[in-house]
């Protein structure tokens, strides 16, 4: 697949990462550590890794409160 498969991800205005096809889905790399978990899973379609990192960063937020 060509690099015009591959999606930025922004989640409340911060880079999550980015999403390149890869064969059965769409790979995620990790921009930052709030989204290192999902850093090299693979989602079937872009919305799905979108869901994903909207949950990840409120997960993060909530670990990291003071």
């Amino acid at each position: 697949m060509s690099a015009s498969h591959a999606f930025a991800i922004e989640v409340h205005g911060r880079s999550a990462g980015i999403v390149v096809a890869e064969r059965g889905g769409f790979m995620f790399f990790a921009a930052e550590r709030a989204f290192q978990s999902l850093e090299r899973r693979l989602f079937k379609q872009v919305v799905h890794a979108e869901r994903a990192a909207r949950l990840a960063l409120a997960e993060h937020d909530k670990r990291h409160r003071h």
